[in-house]
């Protein structure tokens, strides 16, 4: 597993790299000459120090209920204690608690070390919609920690969120090369080869992962789900069956062992899989989980009544817990199955809504002025749906002219999306080839509406090739992609 959430920033991005030695507050590693060799930690507590290696360590493993445990007692000890509140940040089973907790951590940053503030304000760059301003802080952490595996890690870690998998790869060899044993940084390795195609390379980093923590759930999740996407179906649950004998609880197991099911048309016992996941969920974010895998699975057999019944029960345990952010996601992702179900006019009103509840909410002007652009892009789909291109163009021109000024390379690309999209409805092939292919190629969905733009082109074998591709997938399942997997299906068989 490569931490997936809908939480504003995936949970991988966690904890730093410290010395075995004591510190007192703000010493740096000097053992070599030359530069910094860590991150240094700055606490004023030993015992504080203890838990957090603990807890970092756990956190490293993904062990994150239990990394939580120590974490609280690394701050119970020393409340002023940075770089703790900012892993505590990533434990957070809501997008509420997370934000608070960064806050703490952010509040607290200016009596750490340069580069425990570095990292806390890299992670509040990411939770505040700036990816761009995220790169700049890692990189800087890694020129001024060069010999620090864990900087290099996270360094690469935004750059495979932007796409630049060559260059992740590199960053995450180099903490590999600096730190053969730093296991995260082989899963990392394993997921950035993915995207290329590079199974090979992703499968000797997936067992040189394993061979270093072999009695951990999570190396044998992440090969499961490498094994997924190659379509070794039976193959792959067995190494989630082996994740989950080393921690019954570990939840992404449980969702790709649906995952496996679903794609081999085994649906019942997909969502059978997903309830047995309700019945050891431990937090609310796990029981959100399972109501979304659920919903998935519905979609993808078409069953809209069902999905969409699946995420109002997931939206009632945001609102029991007060989590805003979370409430504001599952109208937002209601809103997107209505849509897909020619529904246009319930959809926009809960885009509307989903933005009303972030607009209220007390957050960062940047969150919210993501939120406002994001409600752009679904007012542009829905004019789309509705055959209204001259709104959905206007809607499009102000998404993009605000895209351009946001500094994130993804809302670059949804902008392309909905060009895409509207030339695609124009029957203008090679505008919306164009348009498209500058759009997210991760994304099924896009690569779905690119294969119908070949065939509106006469392209028909690249559209076959893609309607197979796309047919054939394998991701952890998304609802964008339960939208388009059979359709693809389907049309590839018809080519």
């Amino acid at each position: 597993m490569w931490m997936r959430t809908g939480r504003l920033v995936p949970l991988v991005m966690f904890g730093i790299v410290v010395a075995a030695c004591d510190r007192s507050k703000g010493d740096e590693d000097t053992a070599v000459a030359g530069p910094a060799v860590r991150v240094p930690v700055t606490t004023i507590s030993q015992e504080a120090r203890d838990h957090y290696l603990i807890g970092r360590d756990l956190m490293d493993k993904l062990r994150i209920p239990e990394a939580r445990r120590h974490l609280e007692q690394a701050v119970a000890r020393d409340s002023t204690f940075a770089i703790a509140h900012y892993d505590l940040a990533l434990t957070e089973a809501t997008n509420q608690g997370f934000l608070e907790r960064l806050t703490r951590a952010v509040d607290l940053s200016e009596a750490a070390s340069d580069g425990e503030r570095l990292m806390i304000m890299a992670l509040h760059a990411g939770a505040n919609a700036k990816p761009a301003e995220q790169r700049k802080l890692y990189e800087q952490l890694a020129a001024t920690y060069p010999l620090d595996p864990r900087a290099h890690f996270l360094l690469g870690f935004s750059q495979a969120g932007q796409q630049e998998f060559e260059s992740a790869i590199a960053s995450f060899t180099r903490a590999t090369e600096l730190d053969p044993e730093f296991s995260p940084a082989w899963n990392a390795l394993g997921y950035a080869y993915r995207p290329l195609g590079r199974y090979d390379a992703a499968e000797r980093a997936f067992k040189r992962y394993i061979s270093l923590i072999p009695a951990e759930p999570n190396p044998y999740d992440s090969y499961a789900e490498l094994l997924l996407k190659v379509g070794r179906y039976d193959e792959s649950i067995g190494m989630y069956q082996k994740a989950l004998e080393a921690d019954s609880h570990f939840v992404a197991s449980f969702v790709g062992i649906a995952a496996n099911l679903m794609y081999s048309g085994r649906h019942r016992e997909a969502l059978a899989e997903l309830e047995r996941l309700d019945s050891v969920a431990r937090d609310d974010r796990q029981r959100r989980q399972a109501r979304l895998t659920a919903a998935i699975v519905w979609a993808d057999q078409g069953n809209t009544a069902r999905a969409l019944g699946e995420l109002a029960s997931r939206q009632r345990i945001a609102r029991r817990s007060g989590d805003t952010l979370a409430m504001a996601e599952d109208l937002g992702l209601i809103g997107g199955v209505l849509l897909e179900a020619g529904r246009t006019d319930e959809a926009r009103k809960r885009f509307g809504e989903s933005l009303a509840l972030v607009e209220k909410a007390e957050l960062s002007p940047e969150i919210k002025q993501d939120a406002r652009l994001r409600h752009r892009f679904d007012l542009a789909r829905v004019a789309i749906r509705k055959r209204d291109l001259s709104g959905a163009q206007t809607q499009a021109d102000a998404f993009i002219e605000a895209a351009g000024t946001s500094n994130n390379p993804d809302r670059v690309r949804d902008g392309h999306e909905l060009l895409g999209l509207i030339a695609l409805a124009k029957r203008e092939g090679d505008d919306a080839i164009s348009h498209l292919t500058e759009a997210n190629q991760q994304d099924p969905y896009v690569l779905y509406a690119l294969a119908r733009a070949r065939e509106v082109k006469g392209d028909r074998n690249g559209a076959r090739e893609l309607y197979a591709k796309v047919a054939k997938y394998n991701d952890l399942p998304t609802l964008r992609y339960a939208f388009v997997r059979r359709p693809a299906a389907r049309a590839a068989a018809k080519s």
